[in-house]
Formats: C-alpha cells, sequence, structure tokens
C-alpha cells in the first residue's frame, strides 16, 4: 500500500503533467524494486486511477485530479474489499463486544479514507516540506 502512494504522490507532484513520469524516476527517488512497482501501477491502470504511454517518451499519470482519488479508492483497488468476519460457533459477550468495537473503527476508518484524498496528501507533504530546512553547502 505504501509503494502505491508513494508512486501516486509522485505522479500527482510532477511537474510537467503533460508528460508521464518513468518508473525509473519513481523508484529511483523512493527506492521501490522497478517490477514491484510495474505490478502495482497495472493494477491502477486497470482500477481507472492512471493511464500508461508507450514509447521513448511513455511512463505513467493520472488519469484524474488528485482530489477526485480517495485513499479508499486506492486501497480497495489494492488490497480489496474488507469481508465480513466470519461468525464462531461459540459466541460469547466478549466476543460481541469485541466484533461491535472492530465494526464501528471499521466505519470510522473507512469514512476517514473515503474523505482523505491524494490532493491531501500533496497539501501535508508540501507544508512538511516547507518546515524542513534547506541547507546549502
Amino acid at each position: 500500500m505504501e509503494y502505491a502512494l508513494l508512486a501516486l504522490l509522485a505522479l500527482a507532484n510532477h511537474p510537467d503533467q503533460q508528460s508521464p513520469l518513468t518508473i525509473s524516476s519513481i523508484t529511483a527517488r523512493h527506492g521501490i524494486p522497478e517490477r514491484y512497482l510495474e505490478q502495482i501501477l497495472t493494477i491502477l491502470r486497470r482500477g481507472g486511477i492512471v493511464h500508461s504511454q508507450r514509447g521513448a517518451r511513455g511512463g505513467y499519470a493520472l488519469t484524474r485530479e488528485p482530489w477526485q482519488i480517495s485513499l479508499l479508492e486506492v486501497i480497495a483497488l489494492m488490497d480489496g474489499t474488507r469481508k465480513p468476519r466470519e461468525h464462531t460457533l461459540l459466541i460469547t459477550p466478549e466476543r460481541e463486544v469485541l466484533h461491535k468495537t472492530w465494526q464501528q473503527a471499521n466505519v470510522l476508518s473507512q469514512a476517514f479514507l473515503q474523505n482523505c484524498t491524494l490532493q491531501d496528501l500533496c497539501q501535508q507533504l508540501e507544508a512538511h516540506q516547507q518546515k524542513a530546512p534547506m541547507y546549502y553547502i
């Protein structure tokens, strides 16, 4: 999941949105294994989040604006949707309480991730970079 979000951040922050970003430039910046990144980008392409361009000037680009891509959408593509919990034969009050708590946590996390977009991550990154001092020698 982290590699997928790093790749999407790289695409969202690519200064020239008209030209695609190459896999090699993403791997160089983030240290993601190239073969693994290819698999990730294939999943994101099939899910409609990125598109690819072949050729010498090829690479990947976002299909939509960063504010239109929710983290929940990315997680669902990469990890699949969460399956409902299977009931055990022995239902105890403790298990009922735990199950209800996990259901509430799941609902809250999905709502948060649905409202958090790639643009939000870009803004957080920009704020973090502005706080970090630059040293020049």
